[in-house]
């Protein structure tokens, strides 16, 4: 049994640290900028809630991380009431916020002038992933640090990978978002083709599916899209947070990504329908408007 903080308490990290208590048996700490949703984590799953990041973090072994951006990882580790004020030499940062590369090695350097670890560790799977506890993690950071974060992880984790060096995780999350772009674009398309010329739509995946056009989204959003049904799933949002970091990072290293460009734009016209909270697949709706 570790000592461990969670802070950050969405659709991600109230499950995540739920398995941490539960399936990890792990001594768990949480905190969430709504307390609300921290008191209602306590009265689940046990444990306890600290007002501050820097609180939750005083005395840990680990502390995991899930929010939104780079500046909602800046607020939660940095400054005076920050998770790393109040983390103890030789304990290892966790972060599983899909963010830069350039704010984890920012981290990993602060961090590391304090005496512990930072690990970048986004994730893969979903809402659905992170309640059931197989997440995919894609790691970067020191071999020793990683050796002692995954045992940990593995509380939500079907897969975690030690990738590289600092940002290396961030890096991997991007390559997953630029494939997921492109394979639910492709998806909308053949099922909006389907439609036109006439075809099953069922039959039709029930027969690709067992060859090479399988993938993860036509098994398990292929109903709902050629239903037009999305709401739920990850955010459109969420999507086009990802997909600017990608192409940011595409700028930086020089990288040409003329497809995620594209896909970012017909999320954008998503947007403008009004589907910022409906699920990615819902690139199937702008091609039947």
């Amino acid at each position: 049994m570790a000592k461990v903080a969670f802070l950050g308490l969405g659709v991600m990290g109230f499950p995540m640290a739920g398995h941490l208590a539960t399936k990890g048996g792990h001594d768990v700490t949480v905190y969430n900028r709504t307390a609300e949703k921290a008191a209602r984590w306590v009265e689940k799953f046990g444990g306890r809630s600290a007002t501050t990041p820097k609180a939750a973090a005083e005395g840990q072994d680990f502390v995991m991380a899930c929010v939104g951006n780079d500046d909602d990882l800046r607020q939660v580790t940095l400054g005076p009431d920050g998770a790393f004020a109040g983390m103890a030499k030789g304990a290892v940062f966790v972060d599983h916020t899909t963010a830069s590369a350039e704010i984890a090695r920012e981290l990993a350097v602060a961090a590391d002038a304090a005496g512990f670890a930072a690990i970048d560790a986004p994730v893969s799977g979903g809402q659905a992933g992170a309640e059931n506890g197989v997440l995919t993690v894609m790691c970067g950071g020191a071999e020793g640090d990683f050796s002692r974060a995954a045992p940990i992880i593995d509380a939500y984790a079907r897969a975690c990978t030690l990738m590289g060096p600092a940002g290396s995780g961030q890096l991997a999350k991007m390559c997953n978002q630029i494939c997921i772009a492109g394979v639910v674009q492709g998806l909308a398309e053949a099922l909006h083709f389907a439609k036109k010329a006439g075809l099953d739509t069922e039959k039709l995946i029930a027969t690709i599916s067992k060859g090479a056009a399988q993938s993860w989204q036509m098994e398990n959003r292929h109903k709902t899209m050629a239903a037009g049904e999305f709401d739920f799933g990850f955010a459109v949002d969420w999507m086009r947070k990802d997909l600017g970091i990608c192409l940011a990072e595409a700028r930086r290293n020089g990288a040409t990504l003329p497809l995620s460009a594209l896909v970012d734009q017909f999320y954008a016209e998503v947007q403008a329908m009004g589907g910022n909270r409906w699920d990615t697949s819902s690139l199937i709706a702008r091609l039947e408007r």
